[in-house]
């Protein structure tokens, strides 16, 4: 299964992406994760984008797609995938289904992980406590829910009208979160077979 994880800052993502992962037998693949890791090993890539990701704003397409190919498509010819942070927009998803079509790598399935905001913002502050990470401040997390809001929500309209979407709802336990989007997820996996 190839599987897009949509969620705004703080609705569990990363942490669903790897238990979904194990669930499914595929690989989770995280952009922020690479693009944190090239600006922590102060690539050129990692130089040109950290003051983009401390700010909260969104990384160009190009270089998002370009740390992303080779990832994916080895993922996919492994099985699938669960993509975590790219695409953000519906031009992200549009190019990138252009690309990923030539190496028979689309996404096939789009969960959403919706969460009122109040616990966005909660979780985010405490993420950013816990891990040290300097882009988790009031200010960033806001910056990016208004981003998430006016950019990403649209893809939702996408994926519902070209693959399948499936919602689930984020505002509980990561045990019963995940016992959710597996049954949902499940359901859908036997659709595609």
């Amino acid at each position: 299964m190839r599987l897009l994880l949509i969620g705004p800052p703080g609705s569990g993502k990363g942490t669903q992406a790897t238990r979904l992962g194990d669930h499914l037998g595929v690989e989770h693949i995280s952009s922020g994760e690479l693009l944190r890791k090239h600006a922590n090993e102060e690539t050129g890539i990692g130089r040109t984008v950290k003051p983009l990701l401390d700010r909260g704003d969104l990384v160009p397409d190009a270089i998002v797609m370009d740390i992303l190919r080779k990832p994916v498509e080895a993922a996919s010819r492994r099985g699938g995938y669960i993509l975590d942070g790219f695409p953000r927009t519906v031009a992200q998803a549009e190019a990138a289904y252009l690309v990923a079509r030539e190496i028979g790598a689309w996404v096939q399935v789009a969960l959403y992980l919706q969460v009122p905001r109040e616990r966005l913002i909660e979780r985010a502050m405490a993420r950013g406590k816990a891990a040290g990470r300097t882009d988790d401040t009031l200010e960033v997390i806001n910056h990016r829910l208004r981003v998430f809001d006016d950019l990403t929500l649209p893809l939702l309209d996408y994926y519902d009208n070209r693959e399948i979407l499936v919602t689930v709802d984020g505002d509980h336990s990561v045990d019963e979160v995940t016992a959710t989007a597996i049954a949902r997820l499940d359901a859908v996996r036997a659709q595609l077979s």
